[in-house]
């Protein structure tokens, strides 16, 4: 698997995931759907990605995002 597909793969999770907690747990748990939103944006304005850097240093390679 490469960066770009992780890349792809775990905010959206964690977005899914988030807003189904916030749905039938507790409402606080859309914060962390806004936080992974506003580092979505920022990575998209400014090009840095803190979760490729680390991802880089895991040792994953890029690829292409899609085919």
């Amino acid at each position: 698997m490469n960066i770009e597909r992780i890349l792809l793969l775990v905010p959206g999770a964690v977005v899914l995931f988030s807003t189904l907690m916030s749905v039938y747990h507790t409402p606080e748990w859309v914060y962390l759907a806004a936080f992974m939103g506003a580092n979505l944006l920022f990575a998209g304005l400014t090009g840095f990605c803190p979760m490729a850097k680390i991802l880089t240093k895991l040792g994953f390679k890029h690829g292409p995002a899609f085919k």
